[in-house]
């Protein structure tokens, strides 16, 4: 079957392990059937340097070498929460780690962007700003450098002060703006946009300098339901993934 599936914001954990195994399931009786599968970001809640040694992460990279085995081919882009995923992860999942923020694609003959989405929030100042200090190579040298122990507290650190901080938050600032979809867009000759990071799966339809254009927003996961998107030569299509 010509199809291709995308998915993010898994915010994999082991404090969630109904979610986790909701995965194992999607893995093995939804992902085989695809030629492609895409993960747009967050396929972790954190991930702290590709020297990760959580005996839960084992059996997730098991799970997703045989999707690869099986011949569908794995594409990891970065997130928010897992923006230190690295090269020596994607291969040691048999898969094809995508560094960039925004990604362009021929997807079926449709050139198509793809994101994780958080650039696309720029609303969200006090985050573009942490984003930018995070996502610097010396920054990130540093953090890496530090012994694995001492990353988990400043991870753990750092999800309480973006929880406390995202309570205070107005829901629109959380979300894309047009303009800034309309830029990204614009710069990549594109009419189809796909991502994540949202948690507000969504098709939308809107003018792109007078022309239709398209975004795809897939959704976050939950213990026994998703929302994937499948994309055909003869149709794309927002879908729920649900455990039954």
């Amino acid at each position: 079957m010509s199809e291709t599936l995308f998915i993010a914001d898994l915010h994999l954990h082991p404090a969630q392990p109904a979610t986790v195994q909701h995965f194992f399931n999607f893995l093995q009786h939804r992902a085989p059937q695809a030629e492609a599968l895409y993960i747009l970001g967050d396929l972790f809640e954190a991930w702290l340097g590709d020297d990760e040694d959580s005996p839960a992460l084992a059996p997730i990279i098991k799970a997703l070498q045989a999707v690869a085995d099986s011949g569908t081919r794995l594409y990891f882009m970065h997130g928010n929460r897992d923006f230190l995923l690295g090269q020596v992860f994607a291969e040691h999942c048999h898969g094809e780690l995508i560094s960039a923020d925004a990604h362009k694609i021929d997807l079926y003959g449709t050139p198509t962007l793809l994101m994780h989405g958080d650039t696309l929030c720029t609303r969200d100042e006090a985050y573009q700003q942490f984003r930018q200090q995070v996502r610097n190579p010396a920054w990130q040298k540093s953090f890496l450098a530090l012994p694995l122990e001492q990353r988990r507290q400043a991870a753990q650190q750092a999800r309480q002060q973006s929880q406390a901080a995202t309570q205070q938050k107005a829901k629109d600032i959380m979300d894309v703006t047009p303009e800034a979809v309309d830029s990204i867009m614009q710069t990549y000759l594109v009419s189809h946009l796909i991502h994540g990071h949202t948690h507000r799966p969504a098709y939308h339809e809107f003018n792109l300098a007078g022309q239709s254009a398209y975004r795809y927003v897939v959704g976050d996961w939950h213990p026994q339901q998703a929302i994937i998107l499948s994309c055909r030569p003869e149709a794309w299509q927002l879908e729920t993934w649900a455990t039954t």
